[in-house]
């Protein structure tokens, strides 16, 4: 098995990825809009909303990858950071910066 780097991964498989994690994105927005956080119409955050969320998700897949999770919990662990966007990002940041101060 070849080694595990960001290139060696299908087109497919990122199209998974950033689907995933744009739906859980899209869910997110759909809450703020129902909470009132948002507001409808608003193109820009929502597409702002769908990127931060496929960052997200791409970024948590490649540590699945690199930590050997499972597919199906890999699949989950995208989607529930998708939806966090943001909040993900910066609980990795956290971890690492107190991981390698």
């Amino acid at each position: 098995m070849p080694e595990k780097d960001p290139f060696n991964y299908g087109v497919v498989t990122y199209l998974w990825v950033f689907a995933l994690a744009m739906l859980g994105g899209a869910v997110s927005f759909a809450r703020k809009l129902r909470d009132g956080v948002s507001r409808a119409f608003n193109f820009s955050e929502f597409i702002g909303e769908l990127v931060t969320s496929g960052f997200a998700g791409l970024l948590t897949f490649w540590l699945c990858e690199a930590a050997d999770i499972n597919k199906l919990m890999s699949a989950v662990l995208i989607g529930i950071s998708g939806h966090m966007g943001s909040r993900a990002i910066f609980r990795l940041e956290k971890y690492f910066e107190d991981r390698f101060k």
